[in-house]
């Protein structure tokens, strides 16, 4: 679940590194496309692949019959955040370099995929994701909208007081506790006024086809499995780049703010 020995376990076989070398050049493969390029029996990088999911360095994703590997920046960004003065700098800066490398990886398959634990309940994780009251604190944004399949959702901005509101953003998908899904919000004037985004890159984001996320909620004893899915993207999409800053930090926030009831504080 990505503590902290964990991790460091798994980094510590050459294997296991060259599985994260070969995520890092192309991610989202297959265990077949993995085992085609490494020196490695077919068992033997399954093997590798459990201790690094487990470790929360490789998390998965099923597209009908396939299961497909992406590197994951969780658990380094929560090393770098709560350990960060228990090790040597040498080591430190090792980790800073995994860490961009984890959230700046090129992709087989166009799509974000961040997978954390929090102390939490599905219950709980379901609240910190819809309601209002909660998003407002860690993301600054309140949602509008019944949550039923094929709903419309304004998204509005507690900052500023803007709306985005769009007839295309709609919910997808709504099991509460285990799955949601829905379109992203509209790349208009006003959100690029609110976030001071250039007119040149709004509109190159605005041409893309509508992307959408999914939350995956998943219990796990004391903890849940959350994994956000942001896909729908094309292979040069200039959006799909910066989710690498953006959804870690949204999750972040989510996770301290669940797990300590104060939002996250920021330096």
């Amino acid at each position: 679940m990505g503590e902290a020995d964990d991790v460091f376990r798994a980094l510590a076989d050459a294997s296991r590194r060259a599985l994260l070398d070969g995520l890092n050049r192309a991610n989202g493969q297959t265990l077949r496309e993995l085992c085609a390029g490494l020196d490695m029996t077919r068992q033997s990088v399954s093997k590798h692949l459990a201790v690094l999911e487990e470790a929360g360095l490789v998390t998965t994703v099923r597209r009908g019959r396939e299961k497909l590997h992406y590197l994951n920046a969780a658990p380094i960004s929560d090393i770098a955040e709560r350990w960060i003065s228990r090790y040597d700098r040498r080591r430190v800066d090792a980790l800073a370099d995994l860490k961009k490398a984890l959230e700046g990886t090129p992709m087989i398959k166009p799509e974000f995929v961040y997978t954390t634990y929090i102390r939490t309940t599905p219950e709980q994780l379901w609240r910190g994701i819809t309601d209002p009251a909660f998003t407002r604190q860690y993301w600054g944004i309140e949602f509008n909208t019944d949550w039923r399949p094929g709903s419309t959702m304004t998204w509005q901005l507690v900052k500023s007081g803007r709306q985005l509101a769009d007839p295309e953003q709609v919910v997808l998908e709504a099991e509460p506790y285990k799955r949601l899904s829905y379109t992203w919000h509209t790349l208009s004037p006003e959100w690029a006024k609110a976030f001071d985004i250039d007119e040149d890159y709004r509109a190159k984001a605005a041409a893309e086809p509508r992307s959408k996320v999914t939350f995956a909620i998943e219990p796990q004893g004391d903890h849940v499995k959350l994994t956000v899915v942001h896909g729908g993207f094309e292979p040069d999409s200039v959006i799909l780049p910066s989710l690498g800053d953006g959804w870690p930090h949204v999750i972040a926030g989510l996770k301290t703010l669940l797990e300590t009831g104060e939002p996250m504080t920021t330096a």
